[in-house]
């Protein structure tokens, strides 16, 4: 009964003989591979942009900040949400790639931030001169980290607002697909369509073992791209085994049915969840993560039948037994209904 994370979860038995396959003969280093040519035109084609520049990376870390880095200076400021995994979980990052650029989080409500609250922190800035950091791009976290998702009409709004002030828009798409097959919309629709201007697309999260693309859809930054990538040490030698990864996900839309099966599993957990007494959604669950509050006493009995889970608010092992706590569950691609099925068993024993 495992809900920790779904960077937890197994890479696809597809994405383990793609390597199998690529592990013959020799091929050029740095992206040189015949493969990476294949991922490149099957990215391109999935997301109907012909010229677009596409890079992969090892971690949705390194994407993101090189990403960031490449749209913005060192005195600018990037807009994200208060939740954004670029201000919560990557250890400055960000600032350290782009140079020194820092963080100015706005008001989000579920997770997302909305187009009022993204003018009112970029009108913020930018007000005292040189003295203050100058306006920089905005990061779009999507799905965002609280399992809820912009829908296209909100992405559309955001960088609306983005571009009245001459602002780029990245999104961070670790959850990409989550989000896509929740929408039902084409990447297309829900990135450049939309006004994105650079994606970190990610893979690690949805059954591969450690790939992400950083796809521009203006070619012209992607020089300064590969330098940063370089400079920064995740410039692969043995890109083949990147591309490999990043080519089963690609074929036959397998990305598209891991996505699908991890949405799947985890509807199936909030039915589940929707019937035990004194248990509480707290965020719209539109994609494969869900987080719920219950009394400290079924947490306990939960993780003491072998549950394995995130509690983010609280402590488990001390206070009233009645007292709700915060506890977050992710499903990926392979997780079971039966095992989902054990889990709200021994909520509701």
């Amino acid at each position: 009964m495992f809900f920790a994370s779904d960077n937890a979860g197994p890479a696809h038995p597809s994405v383990m003989q793609a390597l199998m396959d690529a592990n013959t003969g020799y091929a050029s280093g740095y992206g040189a591979d015949p493969q990476m040519t294949r991922v490149r035109d099957m990215i391109r084609n999935a997301f109907e942009a012909p010229e677009a520049a596409v890079h992969l990376v090892a971690t949705g870390t390194a994407a993101n900040a090189l990403v960031l880095a490449t749209l913005s200076n060192p005195w600018e400021t990037i807009f994200c949400s208060p939740m954004a995994h670029i201000h919560e979980d990557e250890c400055n990052a960000p600032e350290f790639f782009t140079g020194g650029a820092k963080l100015t989080l706005v008001d989000a409500m579920d997770a997302l931030m909305t187009p009022q609250g993204l003018q009112d922190a970029i009108l913020a800035e930018e007000t005292r001169g040189v003295h203050g950091p100058q306006r920089g791009p905005v990061s779009i976290t999507q799905a965002t980290e609280k399992g809820t998702v912009y829908n296209t009409a909100d992405l559309i709004a955001l960088t609306d607002v983005a571009k009245s002030f001459g602002l780029k828009t990245h999104m961070d798409g670790a959850r990409f697909t989550n989000a896509l097959v929740s929408l039902g919309c084409t990447p297309a629709e829900m990135t450049w369509k939309a006004g994105i201007d650079a994606v970190s697309f990610g893979g690690t999260k949805n059954g591969l073992i450690g790939v992400e693309a950083c796809i521009f859809f203006d070619p012209a930054v992607s020089r300064q791209f590969e330098f940063r990538r370089k400079r920064g040490a995740h410039l692969f030698s043995k890109h083949r085994y990147l591309s490999a990864q990043m080519l089963a996900y690609l074929t036959d839309d397998l990305w598209l049915t891991m996505a699908r099966q991890a949405n799947a599993a985890c509807a199936h957990l909030v039915h589940g969840l929707q019937h035990v007494p004194d248990v509480t959604l707290l965020f719209p669950p539109q994609s494969n993560l869900l987080f719920f509050d219950a009394p400290r006493a079924l947490h306990r009995r939960a993780l003491a039948a072998g549950a394995v889970y995130y509690v983010t608010r609280g402590d488990v092992d001390d206070g009233p037994d009645d007292e709700l706590l915060t506890g977050r569950l992710v499903c990926d691609w392979s997780t079971d209904h039966g095992m989902i099925d054990r889990f709200i068993a021994h909520l509701t024993r």
